[in-house]
């Protein structure tokens, strides 16, 4: 029975949350009668037994709760008139409601008047279920420091005023890309490979799936989608005995067959509905790579052409680079070394380990050994992770 309760907690706590919050305006009493409906779940139905509809029950079970908390508080009571709970049977079919309403909880958590940690944070908290000290552990921060960071996002939205709402369509692709930039955010983080972040891919993935959901007819979630699902499924071969394994060197036979026919199944979506977007790039230049049956049929010159078209949509530095590889892949050594000094000498790399990391693997493959050792140990002392470390440290004694 435990087992379902987690089930229903996975996959309906950010409905209940949104409905609540939907229906009074308070998120701190969302919240709490959420963990109430899970807690009665917990105690009455073993007795009773599971649900036809686990979401709707718990829905009301909340809203009962609500309910009578704000029938108890002098101001609640007022509040309660002005919002007319209404209880509904558990076996009354679903309405639109509850994914209106998380949808809704979606762009406010990810506002552009909050601060890019706190929809992060909001974001896990109200919609994935995470707990406090679990956001705290994923981002290495104090769980006491996390806390703050959640009520001031809670109390910015109040005194902001910021609407609990869909966007309106003028506004609605700003916003979206502000929502996609954080999901893709908590997926990076959860793709690192330490302790207490690996949970938050997966959570970053049914977050994204939700978000398709809501909106089928938007390309760029449905691209973000793939762009996840081919990236995890590399995960099992991303190390080996703690050092960091690239790409090309990766054992494609461990690789998750399942999620990279899925990836392109719903890129392949994303593209018909025409409306390119950087996700669908990215994902489309991931799919070239795992499609590949090994690393020498890799198709480079049309990855080199899909990173033009990123650098038209989403113009960076980081997608300048990894062109710079495309283009050495594609072109040869020296046309992407050539990518690579500039962007050296503009400087908008500085301190970004992967530039002088990319340019020491291209002056290994064109046999300037003391030119790329210089290179890697530059990037040994930028790199941020004990893996990458020592991926870096075995490639200067290869040399």
């Amino acid at each position: 029975m435990r087992a379902a309760v987690d089930a229903a907690y996975r996959s309906d706590w950010g409905q209940v949350v949104a409905t609540l919050i939907g229906m009074t305006g308070d998120w701190d009493l969302a919240e709490d009668c959420a963990q109430e409906a899970f807690a009665t779940a917990l105690s009455t139905w073993p007795r009773d037994g599971i649900p036809n509809r686990p979401g709707a029950w718990l829905t009301t079970t909340a809203r009962n709760r609500a309910a009578d908390r704000l029938r108890r508080d002098t101001v609640g009571r007022t509040k309660l008139r002005q919002i007319a709970v209404l209880a509904r049977d558990p076996d009354e079919p679903p309405t639109e409601e509850i994914p209106d309403e998380r949808l809704r909880l979606i762009f406010t958590c990810c506002h552009p008047a909050l601060s890019f940690e706190a929809r992060i944070a909001l974001t896990l908290r109200t919609l994935a279920g995470l707990s406090t000290a679990e956001i705290a552990k994923a981002f290495l921060t104090a769980e006491s420091t996390m806390a703050q960071r959640l009520v001031r996002a809670k109390r910015k939205i109040a005194e902001a005023g910021i609407p609990y709402r869909v966007p309106p369509a003028e506004v609605l692709p700003e916003r979206l890309a502000s929502v996609l930039a954080v999901l893709y955010l908590i997926f990076n983080e959860g793709y690192d490979e330490q302790d207490g972040r690996r949970a938050l891919a997966a959570e970053a993935i049914s977050l994204a799936r939700t978000l398709v959901r809501l909106m089928p007819q938007e390309p760029e979630p449905r691209g973000l989608l793939a762009l996840m699902l081919l990236g995890e499924a590399r995960r099992a071969t991303r190390t080996e005995d703690g050092v960091l394994v690239t790409l090309e060197q990766q054992d494609r036979s461990r690789w998750d067959r399942a999620l990279i026919d899925e990836g392109v199944a719903v890129l392949d979506e994303a593209l018909g509905l025409r409306g390119p977007g950087p996700y669908q790039v990215q994902a489309a230049i991931a799919a070239c790579h795992v499609t590949a049956p090994d690393a020498e049929s890799t198709d480079w010159p049309q990855i080199a052409a899909l990173y033009g078209e990123l650098a038209r949509l989403a113009p960076s530095p980081v997608v300048e680079l990894n062109r710079a590889v495309a283009i050495a892949m594609s072109e040869g050594i020296p046309a992407g070394l050539a990518l690579v000094d500039q962007l050296t000498a503009s400087g908008r790399l500085n301190g970004y380990h992967l530039l002088p990391a990319t340019r020491a693997d291209l002056l290994r493959r064109a046999g300037r050994a003391p030119e790329a050792k210089v290179a890697y140990e530059e990037a040994l002392r930028l790199a941020p992770t004990d893996a990458e470390r020592r991926y870096l440290t075995d490639r200067i004694r290869g040399l």
